[in-house]
């Protein structure tokens, strides 16, 4: 049986009074939107330039190895000294008993009062301790370590007076702060003799000083050393990508641009400089680390060397890095302005 014919759709007439509906909706305009640039592009950029530079140094094998030798050295030098004036520094706070002041109290003073005595100094808020050595104790140790026990068996009377031993507040007291002590002390207590050493205390102060400074004027000295090597070194870089650097700017690009490259370069000397130093310093403390425990055990000292820890090592290759960009930036804008395309200087 034949199937009947569909049939055809009509369109509907238009009632009146009603607008004919359109036969396609209009599109709708996008309103514009603000989009901040893609970071992910300039960091991929950097990154690219970053490893660029590390393979341009790879390249020239020797002459990087040099130049980073010798950042390395020039580096080692100012660490390696002022290492040596902190644990200088370490070795006075041992030596603390060179700024004590001793106390020689008078003879009707006994030793009840001169108890007292101590209690009552202990609270001064200038003396950290105080110690007291008998008559008696003073003598026994006299007689131990003199030698002259026989002669001094025939004295009748200990002729030792009893001694307050006080350590000053403070890690680092001043030759000043301890002399205006001991003068203070020597007008209150019943003494004979309040002595301190503060002649010793002025001298190690001196020529600690002397050292911090002398080290500070090397490490500036040091410092322009890398920064001139690092710029010669990206000096001669320019000179021998002239050609290159001539077409980039040929097709528009920019000084920034073009000196990204050996400002990277300059940091990776700077790094690898920072690292050989610490190598270098870190040798340099295992190979003085015994004999110089054998000496201070000769004094009774359990006193060792410190290195410069994670702090000091940042510091360390941080100022590398910091030096090399300097120096390549230096170099980088100086030559730049030079090259122009067409072989104009």
């Amino acid at each position: 049986m034949a199937k009947p014919m569909a049939r055809p759709r009509t369109r509907r007439p238009e009632r009146p009074g009603r607008p004919p509906r359109p036969s396609a909706r209009p599109k709708r305009e996008r309103a514009f939107r603000f989009r901040w640039p893609s970071l992910s592009s300039g960091l991929a950029d950097h990154a690219r330039v970053l490893v660029a530079s590390l393979g341009q140094l790879a390249a020239q094998p020797v002459s990087s190895v040099m130049t980073v030798a010798v950042i390395g050295i020039a580096l080692a030098l100012p660490a390696g000294l002022q290492l040596l004036v902190s644990n200088a520094r370490i070795l006075s706070g041992h030596w603390e008993g060179a700024a004590e002041l001793s106390v020689y109290l008078k003879e009707d003073v006994s030793l009840d009062a001169a108890r007292k005595l101590a209690d009552v100094l202990v609270a001064d808020p200038e003396i950290a301790a105080v110690r007291l050595i008998s008559a008696d104790e003073a003598l026994a140790e006299f007689r131990e370590y003199s030698g002259f026990g026989a002669a001094l068996d025939v004295l009748q009377d200990n002729p030792l007076p009893h001694v307050l031993v006080l350590l000053p507040a403070g890690s680092e007291a001043s030759a000043d702060t301890l002399d205006r002590l001991r003068r203070r002390l020597a007008e209150t207590l019943p003494a004979d003799q309040v002595q301190a050493d503060t002649d010793w205390v002025a001298r190690l102060q001196a020529m600690l000083e002397l050292a911090r400074r002398t080290v500070l004027l090397a490490g500036l000295l040091l410092a322009l050393g890398v920064v001139i090597i690092v710029g010669n070194t990206i000096r001669l870089d320019i000179q021998n990508r002239r050609d290159e650097i001539e077409v980039t700017k040929l097709i528009g690009a920019t000084d920034a641009f073009i000196r990204r490259p050996f400002l990277y370069t300059g940091i990776w000397y700077g790094l690898m400089g920072g690292l050989l130093a610490l190598a270098l310093v870190t040798v340099s403390l295992v190979a003085l680390e015994d004999p110089v425990r054998r000496l201070a055990g000769l004094y009774g000292s359990a006193f060792s060397l410190s290195g410069p820890g994670a702090r000091g090592s940042a510091i360390i290759a941080g100022a590398g890095m910091a030096l090399g960009w300097l120096g390549s930036w230096i170099s980088a804008t100086r030559n730049m302005r030079r090259i122009e395309p067409g072989g104009q200087q």
